[in-house]
């Protein structure tokens, strides 16, 4: 099974090789026919500790590595 990827803001990098990542989705309302942006902030993996906030990353689903982290950085997004 493909592992997810997505792409999102730094939000805060103080947890020891821990980043909280936000994601947002823009979605078309299904009645009022207007863009709507939705986020999601995620623990994410990143075991240099390299990334600072207001980095754009890009993360991947992997295996569970603590109760909240489930992502991993891959790289630097664009």
């Amino acid at each position: 099974m493909a592992k997810r990827t997505l792409q999102g803001t730094v939000v805060s990098d103080s947890g020891d090789k821990t980043l909280v990542v936000r994601v947002e989705r823009r979605f078309k309302h299904p009645m009022y026919k207007k863009f709507v942006r939705r986020s999601k902030t995620l623990a994410v993996h990143d075991p240099e500790n390299q990334h600072k906030a207001g980095d754009q990353v890009r993360i991947r689903e992997c295996r569970p590595i603590s109760k909240r982290k489930t992502w991993e950085v891959v790289a630097e997004g664009t």
